[in-house]
């Protein structure tokens, strides 16, 4: 995960996905507990259900669901089959880029005009 730069791996056992592997897995669940990462196994740790999302769903759907199941990752699906994760991350740079790309309207509007009678 280090090398490749990424916050989690899913997990296959033969064809199917059975678990999701974050780094939050392994802080909590190896680190925190003094056991060896070296003893551990990824089935171990990783969390499990994969937590979806649908890729046509809205953004503000996964900081929603995010929050209310207590995860850092969901799993994008297409016609049920898994095609990419969105992190918390992620979503962070979405909500900048938004925000940054606001600026240029706000500043377009005009201050009010008091008058005095």
């Amino acid at each position: 995960m280090r090398t490749a730069r990424v916050g989690s791996l899913f997990v296959k056992k033969g064809k199917k996905l059975v678990g999701i592997v974050t780094d939050t897995d392994i802080v909590r669940r190896a680190v925190a507990t003094n056991k060896s990462l070296g003893k551990l196994t990824v089935e171990k740790i990783m969390t499990t259900p994969i937590c979806t999302i649908e890729g046509s769903q809205p953004v503000d759907d996964a900081q929603d669901m995010m929050g209310d199941l207590g995860v850092r990752h969901l799993a994008v699906t297409q016609a049920g089959e898994i095609v990419g994760v969105v992190s918390v991350r992620d979503l962070l740079l979405f909500y900048k880029r938004y925000a940054q790309s606001m600026i240029p309207l706000v500043q377009g509007y005009s201050e009010p005009k008091i008058t005095q009678d």
